[in-house]
């Protein structure tokens, strides 16, 4: 049992772990969830439109075919219009493929280097073949950016590189066996909740992302490492 500084009378309990897993965007990053709501505000969508087209068909369709490579941008296009037509509206896929890099969150950068000062750490992304690297940009100076980010993980999982994507076990037991760390020994951070299950599932504690503040919070809380 350890107590936070300032807070006595408030326990934590923390346990000794090999590792902590991430995701990356909307983790790292800021969410294309919110980039998502704003091109809707400013294109007179509904609120999480986007989001529902990628819920429909979740493992075949044009989202989850682009997260590991069996279309490329040009199809990716074509194929996310026509489901969002379906849907009653008209948005190309080249839109939604420039909302995908967020913003770094320095304050992350920063919990990642404190993990590693404590065992290993690894990054298991859905990401596109798209951009840059693994970061999907395509500006020059944002990619470099984010190529130090993911330079610091001891291991890193790209879907659109393996041809899984989460919340495919597969995925996750890819990453212990790359890390030789046992799954009830790790941490997940995801802002999905559908990617958590899985892990979860195999006994690694898990924290949905929702904010910048609350994923610092608890991961204080659970590691007992000093991440704020």
């Amino acid at each position: 049992m350890k107590y936070r500084a300032g807070r006595a009378s408030k326990p934590v309990m923390t346990r000794t772990f090999q590792a902590v897993i991430w995701d990356f965007g909307g983790v790292f990053t800021s969410s294309p969830f919110e980039a998502f709501n704003r091109y809707e505000a400013e294109k007179g969508l509904p609120t999480d439109f986007i989001r529902s087209v990628n819920a429909v068909n979740p493992l075949e369709n044009a989202w989850a075919k682009l997260e590991r490579s069996l279309v490329g941008a040009e199809e990716f296009d074509g194929l996310f219009r026509a489901e969002a037509q379906s849907m009653g509206h008209d948005v190309p896929g080249k839109d939604i493929l420039g909302l995908l890099s967020g913003h770094l969150r320095p304050r992350v950068v920063n919990a990642l280097k404190v993990c590693k000062g404590h065992g290993k750490v690894g990054c298991i992304t859905n990401n596109a073949p798209i951009g840059k690297g693994a970061s999907m940009t395509h500006d020059d100076e944002k990619a470099a950016q984010l190529a130090e980010v993911f330079a610091q993980f001891d291991h890193l999982i790209e879907s659109s590189k393996l041809g899984i994507r989460k919340p495919d076990p597969r995925i996750y037991a890819l990453m212990c066996e790359a890390l030789d760390v046992d799954p009830k020994n790790c941490v997940y951070l995801d802002d999905l909740g559908i990617n958590l299950k899985p892990a979860r599932e195999m006994g690694m504690a898990t924290i949905k992302v929702t904010s910048e503040d609350q994923l610092l919070a608890d991961l204080e809380a659970i590691t007992g490492y000093a991440v704020r």
